[in-house]
């Protein structure tokens, strides 16, 4: 296949190790997941995977404005860039689905992402910007942050029609969760899920530990956008949670997000889920998926692995890439 792979990280205190590992098996971009209440700080991963790896990419996946001033954002590229490499760092945006909704926000305003990604790329380009009723500009000395400009991709984490015209208008990619999206020269499909071993059922117990996360987080995507009809199990899922008082929900639907099966989710999430929604599949299954996706327009599959043995799972499917 074309396509470039790389992996996608629910970021971890290990994910520097595991982005080593991918590296190692040839992936071409790691990208870390920013939720400050789910996972560790994201650029202290990404720099602590700097100082053990020497050619992967390292990419922020996704960044969301309202987390961080963008000074702080710029300052943080800076000290990266330092370590990795101005060659080495992609910063993918959005608007925020976990790192907003984990929260009890809605996602922000694309009027909101674009004004941020220009004082951000204003700052990164050593001018000074307007931001929050005052002037700032990165005035780092040598030995303090690599010298202005920084230039560095943008890739942004888009849907619909707002964000798309973002993504065509202030990046020079697209992410996108689940499916490609094609008209860009750089695509990027993030997918999860595992590959079965010879003869393994996609219910057993390393299956759903590997998988099991991917179709909680499909029940919690149809819930946001009221897709939860077409969906088997949906509207008794939604029950268990709608006993949850409102206040606190959206605590609860956060509960090991992207990282496992919680204890609400287990009795849902079961092999023949997994299979229905090819989260758990052999080797050839997967295989056409991947080639559906390339000829829908990805040029990149962000492949996020998960589970006790994200050094397996990344393996498997870089063998079936490979293939």
């Amino acid at each position: 296949m074309a396509m470039k792979l790389s992996c996608a990280f629910a970021t971890s205190l290990q994910s520097h190790q595991h982005a080593r590992v991918a590296e190692e098996l040839s992936y071409e971009c790691a990208w870390f997941y920013d939720s400050p209440p789910l996972y560790p700080d994201v650029w202290v991963q990404l720099c602590r995977a700097a100082e053990i790896t020497s050619r992967i990419r390292l990419a922020t996946g996704v960044l969301i404005p309202h987390l961080r001033h963008p000074m702080t954002t710029a300052s943080a590229i800076g000290t990266l860039v330092s370590l990795a490499g101005q060659e080495r760092v992609v910063v993918g945006i959005g608007s925020g689905f976990t790192a907003c909704v984990s929260m009890g926000r809605r996602p922000l305003t694309w009027r909101y992402v674009t004004q941020y990604i220009e004082a951000l790329r204003g700052l990164l380009r050593g001018e000074e910007v307007e931001w929050d009723g005052g002037v700032i500009k990165m005035l780092h000395w040598d030995g303090y942050a690599p010298k202005r400009p920084i230039d560095v991709p943008f890739v942004i984490a888009a849907g619909g029609p707002k964000g798309m015209e973002v993504a065509r208008s202030h990046g020079q990619g697209i992410f996108t969760p689940f499916a490609a999206v094609g008209g860009f020269d750089w695509s990027v499909a993030l997918i999860m899920g595992t590959v079965l071993d010879e003869g393994e059922a996609p219910g057993s117990a390393r299956a759903i530990d590997a998988a099991g996360h991917g179709a909680a987080t499909m029940f919690h995507y149809a819930l946001e956008h009221r897709l939860l009809e077409s969906l088997e199990g949906g509207e008794a899922w939604k029950a268990v949670y709608d006993a949850v008082p409102e206040k606190t929900r959206h605590l609860a639907l956060h509960d090991g997000h992207l990282v496992g099966v919680n204890d609400r989710d287990r009795v849902f999430v079961t092999g023949d889920l997994l299979a229905k929604q090819g989260l758990a599949a052999s080797r050839s299954a997967w295989r056409e998926r991947l080639a559906a996706l390339e000829a829908e327009g990805a040029t990149e599959i962000a492949y996020q692995p998960a589970g006790q043995n994200i050094p397996r799972e990344l393996e498997a499917f870089a063998e079936v890439m490979r293939g």
